[in-house]
């Protein structure tokens, strides 16, 4: 991801890039595909350069052109080239068109698909649909997506795997699952975000050599975040350093039965570095709450003015991580009506404030896609079905900064988006959301605005469970597997 741009654009963006590069900069739309095809030719050859055999299934808009250029290309090298037209080739028009001409001009003449049996190929290239899909794949494309996915080969996607969401990265019931993606003209949010990453897989960008002038006329959606430039936030430590100068951080939670919740977000503000870092908690759980790590300061918080004494000599409260609805949940959250004092707000704490809305400046909430549609009386899917839209209305909604996790994480401060594209699947256990609600107080204890707190946890957060899944495997993954990972990281 490295090497990808930081700037994210809808497909409507991308299409308004292409417009004023032809219309208005005199640009050929030829030669930009004749780009496409060549961009995606050697992206092909340095990916696969012992395939010999390639079959190229083409549909019959741009995307299709794209595919004749590659299938041209691919030829002139010395390569046994198939191409498969998917729908009417009378149907082709403009560039794509022209590129089918140049193509039939070397004698490759693309055959009608039919779900043939596949011949003897070393590799597949999708050209069927780019960016245009929305909602569920008609026939004749629907069959050929599953053929493609059935075919057992490799397979090159060029622009978008066909029948995916290039603005939601919703699959719309099936979609290609390529090896390597190869998008153009600008990166698209909806390749990073949702179903993405099960239909992506290696993802390549190539500009087209548009110039800058032209991308300074659409503004990107969002950005993507890199941990190793967000890392830079932090200063270095100076030599004449105590705990008070990294804050305090408040930890809020461990209903009865839940007291591992607040232990684990407890013990990640700590490793992220904050100074000091206490746990208000049910009075039970108090005594052997830090067993096996000390440095926590554990207090039994029964009524609300004792909780307040606490809050008071807090830098960040973080509430949520087993917190429970119950009445001590309810007597907790209620505490914090009035508090100014920065919060990172999670899990039962945001069950609670779907309940009774407020909004609120100084915090950060972090739900995951079942929360965020309580918090937006929606369910699951239809926050997963365009989540960009449902992390803007959350923060439209209860202001301050919103995460809305899961894959393809997304940050909404009210001025911007950004995208965090770490973690991985063995992330989907227990706990996880704990820890990130730690990391992200302490960062804000050291004195990060929110929304760089925010954005460098969630990639902090996702950094370390990648080190640590390196080491063992996805599966089997736990929270408290990240602790290590997370010291050496933002240790640099």
């Amino acid at each position: 991801m490295a090497n990808l741009p930081h700037d994210l654009y809808t497909t409507e963006q991308c299409r308004e890039l292409d417009r004023i590069a032809i219309e208005e900069l005199g640009m050929s739309g030829s030669v930009l595909m004749e780009r496409a095809g060549e961009a995606a030719w050697r992206q092909l050859s340095r990916r696969w350069p012992e395939a010999r055999r390639i079959t190229v299934v083409c549909g019959t808009g741009n995307n299709g052109g794209d595919g004749y250029v590659v299938a041209r290309l691919a030829h002139a090298d010395g390569r046994q080239v198939r191409v498969l037209q998917v729908g009417e080739s009378d149907k082709l028009g403009g560039d794509a068109l022209a590129a089918l001409q140049r193509l039939q001009g070397i004698e490759v003449f693309p055959e009608p698909f039919a779900s043939q049996p596949l011949e003897e190929t070393d590799l597949l290239v999708d050209a069927l649909l780019g960016t245009g899909v929305r909602g569920e794949v008609n026939e004749p494309y629907a069959t050929a997506i599953d053929w493609l996915n059935g075919s057992g080969k490799p397979i090159l996607a060029l622009d978008v795997p066909s029948g995916l969401d290039a603005n939601t990265g919703q699959a719309g019931g099936r979609a290609v699952r390529a090896e390597e993606t190869i998008t153009f003209i600008g990166l698209k949010i909806g390749l990073l975000t949702a179903d993405a990453p099960d239909h992506v897989g290696q993802l390549a960008f190539n500009s087209l050599n548009l110039p800058d002038t032209v991308r300074a006329r659409v503004s990107p959606v969002a950005q993507r975040l890199e941990f190793a430039e967000l890392v830079r936030h932090l200063p270095r430590r100076p030599r004449n350093s105590h705990k008070g100068l990294y804050g305090h951080v408040l930890i809020l939670g461990g209903e009865q039965g839940m007291n591992g919740a607040a232990r684990l977000a407890g013990e990640a503000a700590l490793r992220a570095g904050a100074g000091r870092v206490s746990i208000a908690t049910r009075a039970a759980h108090a005594a052997t709450l830090n067993h096996g790590r000390p440095e926590l300061m554990c207090h039994g918080v029964e009524e609300s003015q004792a909780l307040q004494a606490l809050i008071d000599q807090a830098t960040v409260v973080a509430v949520g991580p087993g917190l429970g609805q119950g009445e001590w949940g309810r007597m907790i959250w209620q505490a914090l009506a009035a508090c100014d004092t920065p919060q990172v707000v999670d899990a039962d704490a945001l069950n609670l404030l779907a309940e009774n809305p407020r909004q609120g400046g100084q915090r950060i909430l972090t739900p995951h896609p079942g929360e965020a549609a309580r918090l937006l009386n929606l369910t699951p899917a239809e926050v997963q079905a365009d989540r960009l839209a449902a992390v803007r209305r959350l923060q439209a909604q209860y202001g301050g900064v919103v995460v809305l996790k899961g894959a393809g994480t997304l940050v909404s401060a009210g001025t911007g988006n950004s995208l965090c594209t770490a973690g991985n699947p063995g992330m989907s256990s227990a706990g996880m959301g704990d820890v990130l609600t730690g990391v992200i107080a302490a960062l804000l204890a050291q004195g990060l605005a929110p929304e760089p707190a925010a954005q460098l946890g969630v990639c902090l957060h996702g950094a370390a469970a990648d080190q640590a899944a390196r080491s063992a495997g996805e599966r089997g993954l736990l929270a408290g597997d990240l602790f290590g990972p997370l010291r050496r990281l933002i240790n640099g």
